[in-house]
């Protein structure tokens, strides 16, 4: 079931967060994702976030800023399931244009986006990690 975030899903939403950055994205140091942690936990109930859950546990979340994918995140035991397939469905129904970036050393991620239908726009570095950015877009 995709439900609404709720205050009381924080500490497991950010959980996902925190493995989910320092699992696909070993390139970056795991020091950077623990430093933001504090940050992104207080923007986050602030934002649009959808959770994938089944039997009363959270598999995965979604988090929205307009037509801005600000993150797609699924708990390790649960990838290969469609949780991200079914997260971007949802969002899909209220939008008709989606963006998004990620890293280019997350082969997975980028497989993934391209499979459901992104396409990549454009690349940037992150000056906050020195890693490139892919600017990817999917319209209805």
């Amino acid at each position: 079931m995709i439900r609404d975030f709720l205050p009381r899903d924080l500490e497991n939403v950010m959980q996902i967060w925190l493995e989910a950055n320092q699992q696909a994205h070993d390139f970056v140091p795991p020091d950077y994702w623990r430093n933001h942690y504090a940050e992104v936990s207080r923007l986050l109930p602030q934002a649009e976030v959808h959770v994938l859950e089944e039997g009363g546990e959270i598999l995965g979340f979604i988090g929205l800023d307009g037509e801005y994918v600000a993150g797609l995140f699924v708990r390790r035991d649960a990838r290969g399931r469609g949780v991200g397939r079914a997260l971007l469905a949802h969002a899909r129904r209220t939008h008709r244009c989606l963006t998004l970036q990620v890293y280019r050393e997350n082969s997975r991620a980028v497989a993934f986006y391209e499979r459901e239908g992104f396409h990549i726009q454009s690349e940037q570095t992150d000056e906050s990690t020195g890693c490139t950015e892919l600017l990817m877009e999917w319209r209805a």
